[in-house]
């Protein structure tokens, strides 16, 4: 029997998780990801605000949890998130930690397969919360700014899959 993916309702619960203010955390948002290649304009950051939860999380706290299905991903505003992965039982491995601006948990909102890591607070965080559920109201009602976010989401994972590769290439060119 396939687990239940986990909602961030139940999630927040269990880390003691607190409401942060949607102003606050606009604003922090609008900071982190304005400008640059496929930006997000003000008025579009405004709007993807409002399918957004803002939360603050208190430091080793673990967000996400490898190999649960998930519907919920999260964009670091303040504070500092370790990705963690251990293959089957064996020695936990550090991948990279996450930053204000940077989005942990995208991949299980995006093709539904599994949490492929850990992703854990290593301080106190402020988190904006894109629930599955969110996202697709998003697509139906405003079809030109969920493209923006899927195309910034897209850009991230291309070069998180940059960065894989290249040690990857590394590690062969090693042995």
């Amino acid at each position: 029997m396939e687990d239940s993916p986990v909602s961030w309702a139940a999630r927040a619960a269990a880390l003691g998780a607190k409401p942060f203010d949607a102003t606050a955390g606009t604003a922090t948002l609008s900071l982190l990801w304005a400008g640059g290649r496929g930006a997000f304009d003000a008025a579009g950051l405004q709007r993807l605000a409002s399918y957004l939860q803002f939360a603050t999380v208190g430091s080793g706290q673990r967000l996400i949890v490898q190999d649960e299905p998930g519907e919920f991903m999260l964009i670091v505003l303040e504070g500092t998130v370790v990705i963690e992965r251990a293959p089957h039982g064996v020695h936990v491995s550090r991948l990279a930690e996450a930053r204000p601006g940077d989005v942990v948990g995208e991949m299980a909102v995006l093709d539904a397969g599994p949490r492929l890591s850990d992703c854990t607070t290593r301080t106190p965080c402020v988190l904006a919360v894109l629930e599955t559920d969110a996202l697709a109201r998003l697509m139906k009602e405003d079809a030109a700014l969920a493209l923006v976010l899927l195309g910034a989401l897209a850009r991230r994972l291309s070069l998180r899959l940059r960065q894989v590769s290249a040690r990857l290439s590394a590690l062969l060119a090693d042995a």
